[in-house]
């Protein structure tokens, strides 16, 4: 998605966790903000640094931790297949487009959040509070229970299988 809110169709060409380059019809300007959902991968944003016949180059915008994420995230892809490896996930990876919701404990408080990646079982999310593990929520229409925290918020996991219909109002 460009910064006026086009979006566009586009292909990874090649990714480190510092840049990517796309194949798109997309032709943003140089320096211009761009946001990018990547299969496997999730949001990034960054900022175009350099046109090319086919698409552009974008600068990934991103913390540290985050580029630490992202490299061990490019290393599973690139070697899983070699190795034999198998998917580590019960469930893929959707790629959330409304990231915005709220995390609503048992007690009705009520959280806003930021959805990071979200599959039928389960979801990790972004937050300030870290409720205890096995801690009872809600997220959208979906019930859950924590089940492990990290630097940027926590894993929960759905009491139930979600249908991928059940899922739209984040897809």
């Amino acid at each position: 998605m460009l910064a006026n809110y086009e979006e566009y169709v586009c292909s990874v060409v090649n990714m480190s966790p510092g840049d990517v380059r796309f194949a798109c019809d997309g032709r943003p300007k140089p320096g211009e903000r761009v946001i990018a959902y990547i299969d496997h991968i999730g949001r990034i944003e960054g900022t175009t640094i350099k046109l090319t016949d086919d698409g552009f180059v974008m600068s990934i915008v991103a913390t540290g931790r985050k580029r630490e994420k992202l490299a061990a995230q490019l290393t599973w892809i690139a070697n899983k297949h070699e190795l034999g490896l198998p998917e580590d996930r019960r469930h893929d990876r959707l790629t959330p487009r409304n990231t915005l919701t709220e995390l609503v404990l048992d007690d009705g408080r009520r959280y806003p959040c930021r959805l990071m990646d979200l599959s039928l079982s389960g979801a990790a999310i972004d937050i300030d509070i870290r409720p205890p593990i096995g801690t009872q929520i809600k997220l959208g229409n979906m019930r859950g229970r924590v089940v492990r925290h990290f630097l940027e918020g926590v894993a929960i996991e759905f009491l139930t299988l979600q249908s991928r219909e059940a899922l739209t109002e984040f897809l």
